[in-house]
């Protein structure tokens, strides 16, 4: 996601937005750090899938089963990945070229957790360098020397 936004001082600023695939390591999260990494999901996925296969195989040949008891397992299935998905972390920019008088460059950085919250986020940070040429300093941006 990137935004060109004009600030009160008429520096153009660009917004932009870039999902994070993994997590940004903090000092508060390092003891989390050293975890087993992916294999406790790897191995709950193949527990699944081989559950669903000794159910399907034990199934009697007589048994019609409904459309909607399908519907219900894919969306249990699919409910962990969506819900990774639409909370990864989200760097959020917002930086300045600043201009040939007395204002200098500016890079501000943060992060922001969530889709939809990102959106919400980057159109606050828009509106306030457009009000007051700067990004909120209550918000997730903090300024980058």
């Amino acid at each position: 996601m990137n935004r060109a936004v004009t600030g009160a001082d008429g520096r153009e600023w660009n917004v932009r937005g870039q999902m994070e695939w993994a997590e940004p390591v903090t000092a508060n999260d390092f003891e989390h750090d050293l975890a087993a990494r992916y294999t406790p999901g790897v191995f709950m996925l193949c527990l699944i899938v081989l559950l669903g296969v000794v159910l399907l195989l034990w199934t009697p040949g007589g048994v019609q089963v409904p459309a909607w008891v399908f519907w219900g397992l894919l969306l249990l299935v699919l409910f962990f990945p969506l819900r990774w998905a639409w909370r990864r972390p989200w760097t959020v920019v917002a930086e300045t070229e600043g201009d040939s008088g007395e204002l200098p460059a500016e890079r501000w950085v943060g992060t922001v957790r969530g889709l939809f919250y990102v959106r919400g986020e980057m159109s606050r940070i828009a509106r306030s360098i457009e009000k007051h040429s700067l990004p909120d300093f209550e918000g997730p941006l903090q300024p980058v020397d």
